[in-house]
C-alpha cells in the first residue's frame, strides 16, 4: 500500500518556512511509531528541513532530488518515473509513506491508498497548503479518533481511503 502521512491545520495549512506548523508530541510519536522499520518517500526540501538535513533512523528512503546524496538507506532518484518506479517496486512488498513536501504530496495524491492525517484544531499561519479532502470526493473518512489534547493543541487523527485510487 502506499499511505500519504502528515499533520494540517484547520485551514489545512502544512508547512511555513520549510518547517512544521506545530510541534506535537503525540503527533511525532504516531508519525514515529508508524514509519519506523519502513520505507518513507519524500523530496529533497523535505531532507533539508530534517535535523542535521539527515535522514530519519531506522527508515528507508526514496528521495527525489536534483543533488545526490550519499547516505544509508536512502536510495536517490533524480528524475519523477524513476520516482515512482521505485515507489511501486517497493510498495508491492511493503507499505510506502509519503512524508512530503507539499509538491510531492500533491503529485502523489491520486496513488495513495490512504491519507493518515492528524487534523490539528488551530491556525498555524502556513503558506503551503494540502488538497482539503473533506471537499475531495475521491475520498472518505475510514477512521476518525476522538479529539486529544496534544500539548496546547487539540488534534484528531483521521484515516481517509481513497475511493479511486490511479495504478502507478
Amino acid at each position: 500500500m502506499i499511505k500519504a502521512i502528515l499533520s494540517v491545520d484547520n485551514k489545512w495549512g502544512i508547512g511555513r518556512n520549510n518547517d512544521l506548523l506545530f510541534h506535537l508530541p503525540l503527533d511525532m510519536a504516531f508519525f514515529k511509531e508508524t514509519t519506523s522499520g519502513h520505507v518513507v518517500a519524500l523530496g529533497e526540501n523535505t531532507l533539508l528541513s530534517f535535523p542535521n538535513a539527515r535522514p530519519l533512523k531506522n527508515r528507508t528512503h526514496i528521495l527525489i532530488a536534483k543533488n545526490d546524496y550519499q547516505f544509508d538507506n536512502v536510495i536517490v532518484t533524480h528524475v519523477w518515473e524513476d520516482f515512482l518506479k521505485t515507489i511501486k517496486e517497493y510498495s508491492s512488498k511493503e507499505d510506502v509513506y509519503i512524508i512530503g513536501g507539499a509538491s510531492i504530496y500533491n503529485q502523489m495524491l491520486p496513488y495513495v491508498d490512504e491519507v493518515l492525517l492528524t487534523k490539528v484544531h488551530a491556525d498555524g499561519n502556513a503558506t503551503v497548503f494540502f488538497n482539503n479532502l473533506d471537499e475531495n470526493p475521491n475520498f472518505e473518512i475510514i477512521h476518525s479518533s476522538k479529539p486529544v489534547l496534544d500539548g496546547e493543541y487539540e488534534i484528531e487523527f483521521i484515516t481517509y481511503k481513497n475511493k479511486s485510487k490511479r495504478i502507478i
